[in-house]
């Protein structure tokens, strides 16, 4: 049945994207060319909303018995709407985040998706008490917009949002949770027949309706497919969401080491840096999927390890992604700490 109404959603989401690209130009939800874009023509920026409809038609055929799956839906349709407001006429910082707080408390209120408690690697739990519903409001918020941050290339959020919803689903079906694996499997139909047109040469932009729907559901259903929550558990999801993740700290440290005002859209994000170093448009967004795939090769890998083998590969992962942000000047071209320290070590040692 699963397998059927994802080649329903897949089907649905080429049928409808053409239609929603019109309706964007007619209600002129459009993105034009400025010094912080790469496209040199307006393109319609509505494309979140086919997948969003696919999704939801699969969702219906489908009709999960789940106490979670209403509060998900209705906060996903929060976020469409915030979302198709904001391509039409650019929403407001704090608007936009009024919409993205509204759909996580929905979740967390309505659909009871909280993270309590840690279990601690070597015996006894972290509780999080009063902290369980911020800390999972800045989850759900977080990633959501870290999803929308690396939205700056033909293809690149819903190819990285693909990736990491083959991972979540299919590490969802190996602990036996249908629900997630199934929900994420849906909404990775969708999100393919989009990336059809989306995919450079864009045809159409996800806008902010779409990046901001899979960051969403990414989010939630990240939190549901790790909720058997121990320290490991709680780092697979970080893991999966590398991309994204490591993009948006890189992006804060930068402006703060520049002094900028954090929410301060600039041109160093990790597709700008690799455009930068004189690969193409697609050779950029094709780098970035690896790097995904990387990265949720190393989740399936963290899953399997052992206490001491997961602390190693967390700490080789680190410096991996040290050296490469220092290499292709993500914090800054100056900004180089760690790799100017180990020339320091090797200097040393040929003096000796």
């Amino acid at each position: 049945m699963i397998y059927l109404t994802m080649l329903v959603c897949f089907i649905t989401s080429i049928l409808i994207t053409p239609l929603v690209k019109k309706l964007a130009f007619k209600i002129g939800a459009t993105d034009k060319p400025n010094q912080r874009k790469v496209h040199e023509k307006i393109m319609p920026r509505l494309g979140g909303l086919a997948i969003y409809i696919s999704f939801v038609i699969g969702f219906l055929i489908w009709g999960p018995n789940d106490l979670h799956a209403m509060p998900i839906l209705i906060g996903g349709t929060i976020i469409i709407i915030t979302g198709i407001l904001d391509d039409m006429m650019e929403l407001s910082a704090k608007v936009k985040f009024g919409g993205q707080l509204l759909a996580a408390l929905v979740v967390v209120f309505y659909g009871g998706i909280q993270l309590e408690f840690i279990t601690l690697p070597f015996g006894g739990q972290l509780n999080f008490g009063f902290l369980d519903i911020p800390i999972t409001i800045i989850w759900i918020v977080g990633i959501t917009n870290a999803i929308n941050l690396i939205d700056g290339l033909d293809g690149l959020a819903a190819g990285v949002s693909s990736i990491a919803l083959i991972t979540i689903s299919a590490m969802a079906m190996f602990m036996g949770d249908v629900f997630v694996a199934a929900l994420g499997a849906i909404l990775l139909a969708s999100t393919l027949g989009f990336l059809i047109y989306n995919f450079h040469p864009a045809k159409i932009f996800m806008g902010d309706t779409g990046a901001m729907f899979l960051g969403f559901m990414i989010s939630v259903l990240s939190l549901l497919g790790f909720k058997g929550v121990t320290v490991i558990s709680l780092i697979i999801p970080v893991i999966i969401l590398g991309v994204p993740i490591s993009d948006t700290f890189f992006a804060i440290i930068r402006r703060i080491v520049h002094k900028q005002p954090i929410s301060a859209p600039d041109k160093s994000h990790l597709h700008h840096c690799l455009l930068k170093l004189g690969f193409t448009h697609r050779q950029t967004v094709l780098i970035i999927y690896a790097i995904a795939a990387f990265f949720a090769l190393v989740a399936v890998i963290f899953s399997q390890a052992k206490i001491w083998g997961a602390f190693f590969l967390i700490a080789v992962l680190l410096i991996l992604i040290e050296i490469f942000a220092e290499k292709i000047g993500l914090v800054g071209k100056n900004h180089k700490p760690l790799l100017k320290f180990m020339r320091g070590l090797i200097y040393v040692k040929e003096e000796r």
